[in-house]
């Protein structure tokens, strides 16, 4: 049996985790996150309450489940927030990466962290693994710190096994309907027949929550070590997923206007062209992402299974 304790279970991530290691016979699932438990099921893992902020609660939990891996998904991840909050951004991010690093060493687990393309300015993506890091936003910043821990934490006298998977643009449907992605709002959008400009200066590699908690799974089911990318197939921007969505849905394009990033005042400023090569993964682990048509037709299906 592998003991696996994950932080963040509350999370869209954090959920599909939930989902699909319960699922495997060969694993015993710790799930922790900040206050009660808000899965709408109950079987197959263990809940414990656990603020990843407080260093002392992490240090107790993790020594009293002794997991061999930590999959740490717990973050704060709204990029304009974290410009506006960065003490806060600092602590979710950074100073509780210290603690579950600590945690690691004191147990022995194994530790895969997820990071994020927002490290990156942008200026040259798609990128791979070997890529230089250098964010434009606080949010960047506090995950590419984050990242640094964890690397010096294979250093030294007592160094951690770990692994950083890297993703971007996740979506997906949350149990409780409570997240909205840039296929839903489109979709709704579109529906109630409101015009939406949407930015084609920005180019992302859309990522299914499926899809991302399965590239984890099989980085802690290997324990496989360093940096790997995680994301959907393809590099688009946001106009073409709006173009895709409507398409899929049948929808009215005409309602889409091209926009650029200038049109918005958003208070953190935003990498322009990311993506991923996936050739470690895809090598490494066998990961086989979705592409972004397939990962809509799978939201529609899940959108129907919910209005059941």
């Amino acid at each position: 049996m592998k003991k696996i304790l994950l932080t963040g279970a509350n999370g869209l991530l954090g959920q599909k985790l939930v989902g699909l290691l319960t699922q495997q016979s060969d694993v015993e699932l710790t799930a922790t996150a900040r206050g009660d438990n808000r899965l709408p099921f109950s079987d197959g893992y263990t809940y414990r309450s656990m603020d990843i902020t407080d260093r002392q609660q992490v240090l107790d939990v993790v020594n009293e489940v002794r997991p061999d891996v930590v999959i740490h998904t717990a973050a704060m991840t709204d990029v304009d927030k974290s410009e506006l909050q960065k003490e806060a951004c600092w602590a979710q991010n950074v100073k509780a990466v210290e603690y579950i690093v600590e945690a690691c060493r004191q147990t022995g687990a194994f530790l895969l962290h997820v990071s994020t393309d927002f490290i990156f300015d942008g200026s040259a993506g798609p990128y791979d693994e070997t890529a230089e890091a250098n964010p434009v936003s606080f949010y960047g910043w506090s995950k590419y710190a984050a990242e640094k821990v964890v690397i010096h934490s294979g250093e030294g006298a007592a160094p951690i096994r770990w692994a950083i998977a890297r993703t971007m643009l996740v979506y997906g449907i949350a149990h409780d309907m409570s997240r909205s992605n840039i296929i839903l709002w489109v979709k709704k959008s579109l529906e109630d027949g409101k015009n939406i400009k949407v930015v084609t200066d920005q180019w992302r590699s859309p990522t299914l929550a499926e899809d991302l908690a399965m590239g984890c799974y099989l980085i802690a089911d290997k324990e496989a070590e360093g940096i790997f990318n995680i994301s959907g197939k393809g590099v688009l921007t946001p106009y073409d997923m709006a173009i895709k969505t409507a398409d899929y849905f049948g929808l009215d394009k005409s309602l889409i206007t091209q926009a650029d990033s200038s049109t918005f005042t958003q208070v953190a400023r935003r990498p322009g062209r990311t993506g991923f090569i996936l050739d470690k993964a895809r090598t490494v682990l066998g990961y086989d992402p979705h592409t972004f048509e397939e990962g809509i037709a799978i939201l529609a299906e899940q959108l129907m299974s919910s209005v059941k």
